[in-house]
């Protein structure tokens, strides 16, 4: 199943990123362009699990099988780069395949760093990565794939985790949408994102679960 999961997110990866923006630019609200655009509609709110705090909810519309549902936004940490300091009590951090860490906490010293790295490497009038989902207003409304909450064994995992890089083409001024920074700005490598992809077909009102221990990479 995964490695037909993965066949399919080969060909689609890349593309959501334009047909959103697409979307953005005629001035709808985030939500608009994204039910517009994919047919459903994400959002936080209170998990269905007991002590869970905040989860995912497909608030409106369908979500086939194979289907990018969600984005995992943070500040994006190699191996050997300091992330202690950030780590202390903080439940956000994801763990890829190859060791790389990315911080998806939105608040305290985590967003202090990521807006630092974002505004850095500014590029002209363009920016390269989101930071509207530190706010209670972001552009990209995919952007809150690290409130997925981990499945238990009342609530199977309907989502898993999609690793990638994105490409040294991939157009300059779309990277604004990306809710993903580089820690180190002097490295040369692709950036790296997560994405959440539906494991089978999510109606309106479900909640989002993932395992944790899968990873495609």
């Amino acid at each position: 199943m995964l490695r037909s999961l993965r066949r399919r997110w080969d060909g689609y990866k890349y593309r959501f990123v334009p047909w959103l923006a697409l979307n953005l630019r005629r001035k709808r609200s985030p939500e608009e362009v994204l039910f517009n655009t994919l047919g459903f509609t994400v959002t936080r709110d209170r998990s269905s699990l007991v002590s869970a705090g905040t989860g995912v909810f497909v608030t409106k519309g369908f979500v086939p099988k194979g289907t990018l549902v969600s984005m995992y936004p943070g500040t994006v940490y190699r191996k050997h780069e300091p992330i202690f300091f950030q780590s202390l009590g903080n439940p956000f951090i994801f763990r890829c395949i190859d060791g790389i860490l990315i911080d998806g906490n939105d608040k305290g010293l985590s967003r202090s760093v990521y807006r630092s790295c974002s505004r850095r490497d500014q590029l002209g009038p363009f920016q390269m990565s989101d930071e509207s989902w530190l706010t209670s207003a972001p552009q990209n409304p995919l952007a809150v794939g690290q409130y997925v909450n981990n499945c238990s064994r009342e609530k199977a995992a309907n989502v898993c985790y999609q690793e990638f890089d994105v490409p040294g083409y991939f157009p300059v001024e779309l990277k604004q949408y990306l809710p993903n920074i580089v820690y180190s700005h002097d490295i040369e490598s692709h950036l790296r994102c997560v994405v959440l992809v539906t494991l089978r077909d999510i109606k309106q009102g479900e909640e989002l679960f993932s395992n944790y221990y899968t990873v495609v990479n």
